[in-house]
C-alpha cells in the first residue's frame, strides 16, 4: 500500500478535547495533507458525555465569552449563540449545556466535508480497543468494527470516565434497577417517579444538575443529599473587571502552606479594596498549571488530602440561578443534607438500604427507591476497564500517575512508558492529562493543549521539532 501524502493522524474520542484538537489540526498549514481519523461512537459526535444531555435547566458554568473553541476568536460561541432559539428573548449569560453540545456538533461536522488545502477528517462511529507501535515507529489503532488504522500520531481524548462504584464489598447494587451509576445517560433521572425516594452521593456540580432536572420532571418527595463536607459549589458573582495577575508574588513557593499564605495576603489586598475573593482566584488560572508544578509529589498529596475539596466549591462555580433554585429547595424542605460518606448499598427488593457514616459518628441506615452517583469522575487510570486503556496500560505504554489523577506525560503531552521515555507517536489531552496540571478539565485549559499539540505535531513534520 502507499504511504499518504501527509500523516495520518487518528483522535480516540469525539467529546470537547478530540473535537478541539481536530479543528486545530485542521489550522496548521504544515498538516494541510494530512489524513485525520476520529473515533466517536456516540450518534452525534462533538458533544461528548458533558454536553449531550437535552435539558434546557442544565446551565453551562462558564459564561459565553470563555467557550470559543478558538483562542484567537473569543466571541465566536457567544456569536454563534446570538443566533440561536436559546437567545430569543437575550443572550442567556450562562448558556445551556445542549446548546454548546450543538455548537461542538455543528463546528465539527463542518470539518467532516472535504475542502480544497485542509487535512481530510474522516469519522468512525466505534471506538478503539488496541494502538500497538510498529517497527517503523507507526502505531496500528484496531477499531472494535473490526478494522485496523495505520498511524503516526495516535491521540488518546477520552475524557472522564463515570464515577467507581461508591460502596462495597458487596456489589450486587450495581445491578439495580434503582442504582443510576451515570447521572448523564439518557433518560436516566426521567425513569424516576415524582413520589419516589431519591439520594444523591455528592453535592457538587453534577448534584445540582440532578436537583433541578428532578425539580424540572414534577418531583415532589424530598431528596437526601449525602455529602462528606456537606458543602455545595459557590455562586458566581456578577462580571466585574478582571484582577492583575500576582504570580509574581508566589512564584517561589514551593510548599501548599506557602501559596496558600501567598493567596491569602492576595485576598487582604483586594478586600482593602472592596473586591471579593472571586476575581482574585480568578487571576491565578492562568497560572495554575505552574503553581500545581512549583509542589513536590508530597506538597500536590498534601492539596489533595486537605484542600482539593475547598478548592473545588471555589474555583468550579454556579450559575446564580442554579443557586438560588437549591436554596429554595432546601428552605422548602425537598433537599435534605446528610454529612457523611456512603459505606454500604445493600438491595432489598424494590429498595437500597444505604448505609452512611459520618466524620467521628454512629453509621446510620437510610432506605430509598433511587440512588444517584454524584461523585466525582474516575481519574485512576489503574482501575479504569476501558480496552484501549488496558491494553496500553498491560504493554508499558501508559503509566498511571502516583496521585492517581491521570496518565504521567512529557511537556508536549506524550505518553510515558514505564521505563520514563516517551512512547512513540502516542499523546493525550483533557482530563488524563491532570497530573501535569491539576486543572485540566475546563474549555479554556483543554482548548490551549488542542492549540499545543496541534502545533507540537506540526512542528514534527516540518522537522521544527525533533
Amino acid at each position: 500500500m502507499t504511504k499518504p501524502a501527509g500523516p495520518v493522524i487518528t483522535v480516540v474520542g469525539g467529546g470537547f478535547a478530540g473535537t478541539a484538537l481536530v479543528l486545530h489540526l485542521r489550522r496548521q498549514p504544515a498538516l494541510a495533507q494530512a489524513r485525520i481519523h476520529l473515533i466517536e461512537p456516540r450518534p452525534a459526535p462533538g458533544p461528548g458525555l458533558a454536553y449531550s444531555a437535552q435539558r434546557h435547566e442544565h446551565l453551562l458554568n462558564v459564561r459565553s465569552g470563555s467557550l470559543s473553541l478558538y483562542p484567537d476568536q473569543p466571541e465566536h460561541f457567544a456569536a454563534w449563540m446570538l443566533s440561536q432559539p436559546e437567545s430569543t428573548a437575550g443572550q442567556p449569560e450562562f448558556a445551556p449545556r445542549s446548546a454548546y453540545g450543538r455548537y461542538l456538533n455543528e463546528e465539527l461536522t463542518a470539518a467532516l466535508h472535504p475542502a480544497t488545502g485542509l487535512p481530510v477528517v474522516e469519522l468512525h462511529a466505534t471506538s478503539a480497543v488496541a494502538a500497538p507501535p510498529l517497527p517503523d515507529g507507526r502505531r496500528t489503532v484496531r477499531l472494535a468494527n473490526g478494522t485496523s488504522i495505520t498511524s503516526d500520531y495516535v491521540v488518546l481524548a477520552l475524557g472522564n470516565f463515570p464515577p467507581p462504584p461508591p460502596a462495597g464489598p458487596d456489589l450486587r447494587y450495581l445491578e439495580h434497577p434503582g442504582y443510576h451509576a451515570n447521572p448523564w445517560a439518557a433518560g436516566n433521572v426521567r425513569r424516576i417517579g415524582p413520589d419516589e425516594q431519591v439520594l444523591l452521593i455528592g453535592s457538587g456540580l453534577t448534584a445540582v444538575d440532578v436537583l433541578l432536572a428532578l425539580r424540572q420532571d414534577g418531583h415532589r418527595a424530598p431528596i437526601t443529599v449525602v455529602s462528606r463536607h456537606g458543602r455545595w459549589p459557590a455562586a458566581h458573582e456578577p462580571a466585574t473587571t478582571p484582577y492583575p495577575n500576582f504570580f509574581d508574588k508566589l512564584a517561589h513557593e514551593t510548599t501548599v502552606n506557602g501559596a496558600v499564605a501567598a493567596f491569602k495576603r492576595e485576598l487582604r489586598v483586594a478586600a482593602a479594596q472592596n473586591i471579593g475573593w472571586q476575581p482574585v482566584l480568578d487571576a491565578l488560572r492562568p497560572d495554575l498549571g505552574r503553581i500545581w508544578a512549583l509542589w513536590s509529589l508530597a506538597e500536590q498529596h498534601r492539596f489533595l488530602q486537605h484542600l482539593a475539596g475547598l478548592w473545588a466549591v471555589g474555583r468550579h462555580r454556579s450559575p446564580p440561578q442554579n443557586t438560588a433554585a437549591v436554596a429554595a429547595l432546601k428552605a422548602a424542605g425537598l433537599v435534605r443534607m446528610r454529612l457523611g460518606t456512603v459505606r454500604e448499598i445493600i438491595p432489598d427488593g424494590p429498595w437500597l438500604r444505604v448505609r452512611v457514616g459520618p466524620y467521628g459518628e454512629a453509621d446510620s441506615w437510610l432506605t430509598v427507591q433511587h440512588v444517584i452517583n454524584c461523585a466525582g469522575p474516575l481519574l485512576d487510570y489503574n482501575r479504569i476497564a476501558d480496552p484501549l486503556v488496558v491494553s496500553l496500560r498491560e504493554d508499558g505504554q501508559l503509566c498511571p500517575d502516583p496521585l492517581r489523577l491521570g496518565i504521567l506525560t512529557d511537556a508536549a503531552g506524550a505518553l510515558l512508558e514505564e521505563n520514563g521515555t516517551p512512547a512513540a507517536g502516542l499523546f493525550t489531552l483533557g482530563s488524563s492529562r491532570r497530573p501535569a496540571y491539576f486543572e485540566s478539565t475546563a474549555v479554556p485549559e483543554i482548548r490551549r493543549q488542542a492549540v499545543d499539540l496541534a502545533a507540537e505535531i506540526a512542528g514534527r513534520e516540518t522537522g521544527e521539532i525533533a
